[in-house]
């Protein structure tokens, strides 16, 4: 049996990896290496999907426009289902890992109330905080609700799939300008600072 041929696979072989390098090197954590390591694994799935939409598949389905073989049909059609299925569900599950870090690092609800109202040593994650749940609401509220329009998974008249588009670019666009702030939040509270300037 062979891991490698599986994504599924794959990713239960680096999770048993991760295990024997840690149990090898003694290495030693805070409680909260499952939450956190989480959160890291699903957040770079949302942010990785993110930048893939936006700087491969939207030029890629513009070029395929032009190109009457395949079209736009064997991306909108097979890919962009499936991406958008790992992309909103990944939002889902890197904000409530989120959460319960904060909670972890916070002590309990406590933290959760401090790093959503800057206060309490948690100005910088909550920041960053802000900013995944503003970028969660607009995959749950603007980008999928425009995407499904977009790919005719709902019936929708072309004056409305013209919007949609433009309604999705512009909260996808939002979201890939806040993933860097808030990439820096989460970082930066982990390292003592935001920027090494």
């Amino acid at each position: 049996m062979n891991p490698l041929k599986s994504p599924w696979q794959t990713v239960i072989a680096g999770v048993i990896l991760a295990v024997v390098i840690t149990l090898l090197t003694g290495a030693k954590g805070n409680g909260m290496g499952v939450t956190i390591w989480l959160h890291v694994i699903v957040g770079i799935t949302w942010i990785g999907l993110l930048y893939y939409f936006n700087f491969v598949q939207v030029p890629a389905v513009a070029a395929a426009l032009a190109d009457a073989d395949p079209g736009p049909a064997a991306i909108n059609k097979y890919v962009a289902p499936r991406a958008l299925l790992y992309f909103r569900w990944a939002a889902v599950a890197t904000w409530l890992t989120g959460l319960s870090g904060l909670a972890q690092i916070g002590g309990g609800a406590q933290g959760i109330i401090n790093a959503f109202t800057l206060s309490g040593g948690m100005q910088v994650i909550g920041i960053g905080a802000w900013l995944g749940t503003i970028m969660l609401f607009n995959v749950w509220v603007f980008i999928w609700p425009n995407q499904k329009k977009i790919l005719g998974m709902v019936s929708a008249a072309p004056e409305e799939i013209a919007k949609a588009k433009v309604v999705a670019l512009y909260a996808s666009r939002t979201n890939t300008l806040l993933s860097i702030p808030m990439l820096m939040s989460m970082v930066g509270y982990g390292h003592g600072g935001l920027l090494p300037i």
